[in-house]
């Protein structure tokens, strides 16, 4: 992204916020695995999509007084011997360049700095994101009983109601990252075989994400076959491939910060059984339906409850259950949820989202049962247009035929 991007995103956030404020968010730190080693690194979304710089222990701090707005960024100070073992931290210039914010500092100055601002008002708000645990939480506990005269703001929601719809620039990443991860499920289909353990399969879509240069997948895959399919968050990934199984496979490529997610379920012969494709036209009749339904105006929770209606419908069909109150023995989740730059992207409270031009939703109906060990999921991402929707992932195969014609080869 060019700096513009960034800069936009930071007045949009001054326009949310009160006057007589500031707002503090942290890029945050790898987490320790054990004696010397760290966890690899990964930027607080908010930090990122509001700076652009992807480092860790920098601070940004957004000061909003009598309606002027002031931008800070506070980066690591320079430790030269440590950089002959890390490598070098990003200095002014760079920081300037990348996130267009003038006034950059060393994190040895932020304490003085926000000591100044708070301790000269006789009542201020201090925004943090406050989503979940991570270094907001540490620096709240710190500030609270420091500071007598603040009132502490979570600058969440304002980010993720600006997080939700994405411009064009953040579209193309997401959409890097689906052909990408198309590319990957197409290398794993053709090199399906019985015998072979899940992960062993999961090889060949982790090799074209490297070649491809992904240094980071969206999520764990969950590669799941026959009763493991089952399981919607099956992890393990170490089962044997069966004959006559089907496998499933979510999974998803990140390209710079942006996210796939792709959910698609095959038979392991390359051939489905009758009752594997009865199950499966179910689910992909409803995967369409939906999909047809997005469009701006359209109320997300309106279209979980017909998805679940629709799977309801479906499974007395297969012989499943008699009434629809029973759908939930076999169909245990959403429809879908916001994709961007997490995986599970931000979410209004209670999911009271209605469809805008520029959201992108994922799509993935599913029907499990477990006593004939078989898990179908098939999951689409879908960007929301002015007119109604663009299948993001379109040029993913997914109908019987498609699958059976593509494994033959």
């Amino acid at each position: 992204m060019k700096k513009e991007f960034y800069i936009k995103n930071r007045k949009r956030v001054f326009d949310k916020i009160k006057d007589n404020s500031i707002l503090i968010l942290f890029a945050g730190n790898a987490p320790k695995k054990t004696g010397d080693e760290e966890y690899p690194f990964t930027p607080n979304r908010n930090f990122y999509y509001l700076t652009g710089i992807d480092e860790q222990a920098h601070v940004l701090l957004l000061s909003k007084f009598n309606g002027e707005n002031k931008e800070y960024l506070f980066i690591k100070d320079i430790d030269e011997i440590m950089e002959k073992w890390n490598g070098k931290t990003i200095r002014k210039e760079e920081a300037r360049e990348i996130c267009g914010i003038e006034e950059v500092k060393y994190l040895s100055e932020l304490d003085k700095f926000i000591d100044k601002l708070v301790l000269n008002k006789e009542e201020l708000n201090i925004y943090l994101d406050l989503e979940e645990k991570n270094s907001s939480y540490d620096y709240l506990n710190k500030i609270k009983d420091r500071y007598y005269n603040i009132s502490i703001k979570n600058a969440y929601k304002i980010i993720a109601e600006l997080r939700l719809v994405k411009t064009e620039e953040e579209i193309n990443r997401i959409r890097k990252a689906i052909e990408i991860t198309i590319e990957g499920v197409e290398n794993l289909m053709k090199n399906t075989k019985a015998g072979m353990k899940e992960y062993e399969l999961e090889a060949y879509f982790d090799f074209v994400c490297k070649k491809r240069g992904v240094k980071d997948l969206a999520f764990k895959t969950i590669a799941a076959t026959g009763k493991n399919a089952t399981i919607l968050h099956y992890v393990d990934n170490n089962t044997e491939l069966k004959e006559n199984d089907l496998i499933l496979f979510d999974l998803g490529a990140q390209y710079k910060y942006y996210n796939a997610d792709i959910s698609r379920t095959f038979p392991v012969s390359g051939k489905f059984t009758k009752r594997q494709k009865e199950v499966y036209n179910a689910v992909l009749r409803v995967n369409e339906k939906i999909i047809s339904e997005m469009k701006p105006g359209v109320k997300f929770l309106d279209i979980n409850k017909l998805a679940r209606d629709l799977i309801a419908e479906e499974c007395i069909k297969l012989g499943l259950i008699k009434n629809k109150e029973d759908v939930s023995k076999y169909y245990y989740h959403s429809i879908g949820h916001s994709l961007g730059m997490d995986t599970h992207d931000v979410e209004l409270e209670g999911r009271n989202v209605t469809f805008e031009e520029g959201m992108v939703y994922t799509v993935e109906p599913g029907i499990y049962i477990e006593e004939e060990g078989i898990g179908i999921r098939i999951e689409d991402d879908v960007l929301i247009t002015k007119d109604g929707n663009e299948v993001l992932t379109k040029n993913m195969i997914k109908s019987v035929e498609q699958i059976e014609e593509f494994m033959s080869k």
